[in-house]
């Protein structure tokens, strides 16, 4: 699956944000990762920095990962209504 996402071209790696942000969906709908483990995963198993991802998530992802830093106390929390 992983190698579908990485497509080599020569020695280059080649990554987009579309199958990047797929990767990662299919990684936290198959496992019990949360959005951050499941990119600290993906990372770690393609050798990407975790510096350079952010340029690699669409913006769904990167709302689920500010919602669980929220939830976990690693951001500020903002008022929410409770319903």
């Amino acid at each position: 699956m992983i190698a579908n996402v990485i497509e080599e071209s020569g020695d280059n790696q080649f990554l987009n944000k579309k199958s990047f942000s797929e990767l990662i969906e299919v990684t936290v709908f198959t496992t019990e990762l949360n959005y951050m483990d499941s990119i600290i995963h993906i990372c770690e198993k393609n050798n990407v920095e975790l510096e350079d991802v952010k340029r690699y998530l669409s913006k769904s992802i990167l709302e689920h990962v500010e919602a669980e830093a929220m939830s976990l106390s690693f951001l500020p929390k903002v008022n929410t209504l409770d319903v």
